[in-house]
């Protein structure tokens, strides 16, 4: 389970087999989604599955986080997103009630964020072989020109930003299965970012070095990636993080850390210093960004490290798990 679980374990499986065998240009950034050049222009590319359980959970189900996370993936690479093609893998048995539900909950989905779903695929699994649903959505998108995002243009002194409170999602999934007796309202924070990454592109202009959506692993994991990628280190501040009172006495009551819960409608962005104010200005103004904040900001040393400042004055390395404490999130 951890191979799938967005950390370690998963880079390992990563680099270790997949990127070897399938070495290419446009794979080996490892990013949320592909660019292609083809004839002057620059299609984006992204597949993703999801096998979420329970299907249903509050803020959301299986078919509304299929389309907001594989738009997300198109948004936080800069592309404008313009087609989405869907294959459904459902197991002998599944209601057509529940069925029905999914696919009007993608299609409203897709509508909200403009763009159609054109094509996709159905198989049926025998019974006891599916878990009811899984969902495997891939799209494509359209990147300005120009527009270069990198790990590679991080610079010492870039700010981070985040979108709004951290691991909503992964908590609310954990209450909705059930296991637990936990009476705490936590909705998942599933949403199309496009509105929020073009608003943030306009305001930062080139001093946008990259976006990030923290969705598997969390902002931890995403902000390790980060540094491991710019040779660069990182610092962020406890008491800049933006998390829910109820979801950091959720963690705290099961021994979790918000910054390795997954996140279904937030991004993290690096950019210039000169450009953060105004970035955040922008990022606030967009619904879902209201909570927008620095969190961070890129050093020179410990090169490839996540540090954080505590708010007891200390200091702590933030690593990247083995698996993920939260399977079947997404």
């Amino acid at each position: 389970m951890s191979h799938g679980a967005g950390g370690k374990a998963t880079h390992k499986l990563i680099e270790g087999l997949l990127l070897p065998a399938l070495d290419n240009p446009a794979l080996a950034p490892l990013s949320d989604a592909a660019t292609l050049y083809y004839n002057g222009v620059r299609p984006v590319f992204t597949t993703d599955a999801y096998v979420v359980r329970p299907l249903i959970f509050p803020g959301g189900s299986i078919g509304e986080l299929a389309v907001n996370g594989t738009i997300n993936d198109l948004a936080v690479s800069g592309a404008i997103p313009i087609g989405l093609a869907s294959a459904l893998i459902i197991e002998e048995g599944l209601e057509t009630s529940v069925l029905r539900r999914e696919v009007e909950a993608m299609a409203l989905a897709a509508r909200r964020a403009g763009v159609c779903i054109v094509t996709g695929d159905t198989k049926v699994v025998e019974r006891g072989k599916g878990d009811e649903l899984y969902i495997v959505m891939s799209g494509i998108g359209m990147a300005p020109h120009g527009l270069q995002l990198s790990a590679a243009s991080i610079r010492p002194g870039d700010k981070i930003l985040c979108s709004g409170t951290i691991g909503d999602h992964g908590i609310a999934i954990l209450i909705a299965r059930g296991n637990l007796e936990l009476e705490a309202e936590v909705r998942s924070d599933t949403r199309a970012l496009t509105p929020l990454t073009t608003a943030l592109q306009e305001a930062a202009g080139d001093g946008l070095r990259i976006m990030r959506d923290p969705t598997r692993g969390g902002v931890a994991t995403v902000l390790n990636e980060l540094a491991r990628d710019s040779d660069c280190g990182i610092v962020v501040w406890e008491e800049r993080l933006p998390v829910k009172e109820v979801v950091r006495a959720a963690c705290e009551i099961l021994g979790l850390d918000p910054l390795y819960i997954a996140n279904e409608g937030k991004l993290l962005a690096v950019v210039a210093p000169d450009v953060a104010d105004p970035a955040l200005y922008a990022m606030r103004s967009i619904a879902g960004g209201e909570e927008s904040t620095i969190i961070g900001e890129v050093h020179s040393e410990p090169a490839r490290m996540v540090l954080m400042h505590t708010e007891f004055g200390g200091t702590r390395m933030i690593d990247m798990l083995i698996g993920d404490p939260l399977p079947r999130i997404c």
